[in-house]
């Protein structure tokens, strides 16, 4: 991260932000970084137990001991592998991804393929898997990390916005059939968020073109967003969190932009 970044001032973590999870139990995927660990820290903050799952061993070792969690060290692209994880959970967090950039005519089908079943089948199997403790105790909580390429296109990203439309189908359905068993599905639609992978991609782009960080941020990232600033993960735990909650049960079947008012243009 240079100097020349935007940065906001710090603030606090939202911990339980007035939520009382207090006896449930969380599972989240891609809950060694970024997202993902901000939502297992806001969920634990709340009284959670948090299953903390990743791919990278010691990411979701360190994040699970940080908040008092298990952790579970599964490729989700690996359906046998889902086997493993906890079928007994309340809140799912649906939010492990990944990301390639090529054009539709040298993007490379096996990526494509393996974009799908870790952003698609296996929400689509966890939440096979969960759904049935969920409707037996007439509560629950689905929550979708999807983007604002959910709702939106952009070039080069032709499998990614695939799954994250796709998730957006499938949590809506979701949505309507949880819905008589006191399950909403719903999900949250980050722009640029400041995870490793975005800064890299500042860093990288500012080198190939000559620009600062800066610039790479406000005139390439962020071109068509009004707030010129990066998210933090935190901002998008705190909906994830909200979402949880007691008072959130009338909000199902949606697609909640955090996107500095992209969509807005």
């Amino acid at each position: 991260m240079t100097s020349e970044t935007p940065r906001p001032a710090p603030r606090p973590a939202p911990a339980g932000a007035g939520v009382d999870l207090t006896s449930r139990t969380a599972l989240v995927t891609g809950g060694g970084s970024g997202i993902g660990k901000a939502c297992a820290a806001a969920l634990a903050g709340a009284g959670a137990t948090v299953h903390v799952v990743d791919r990278d061993a010691e990411s979701a070792r360190k994040a699970a001991a940080e908040i008092g969690g298990e952790a579970h060290v599964v490729d989700l692209a690996d359906p046998v592998a889902l086997d493993t994880l906890p079928t007994e959970v309340d809140i799912l967090v649906n939010n492990a991804g990944l990301q390639h950039v090529a054009p539709l005519t040298e993007f490379p089908p096996e990526r494509f393929d393996l974009i799908q079943r870790v952003m698609v089948t296996a929400p689509f199997l966890l939440m096979r898997r969960s759904l049935p403790h969920m409707y037996g105790q007439g509560w629950g909580r689905l929550i979708n990390v999807s983007s604002v390429h959910g709702l939106r296109a952009s070039a080069y990203k032709s499998a990614y916005v695939t799954a994250k439309h796709a998730l957006e189908g499938l949590s809506k359905v979701a949505a309507i059939e949880g819905a008589p068993h006191g399950v909403t599905s719903n999900c949250v639609n980050p722009g640029y968020v400041r995870t490793p992978l975005v800064e890299n991609q500042i860093r990288d782009q500012a080198a190939a073109h000559g620009i600062s960080a800066g610039d790479v941020l406000t005139d390439v990232l962020l071109t068509r967003s009004p707030v010129k600033r990066l998210l933090e993960p935190e901002e998008v735990a705190a909906a994830a969190l909200w979402l949880c909650a007691d008072h959130s049960s009338y909000v199902t079947g949606i697609s909640l932009p955090l996107d500095g008012g992209w969509g807005a243009g």
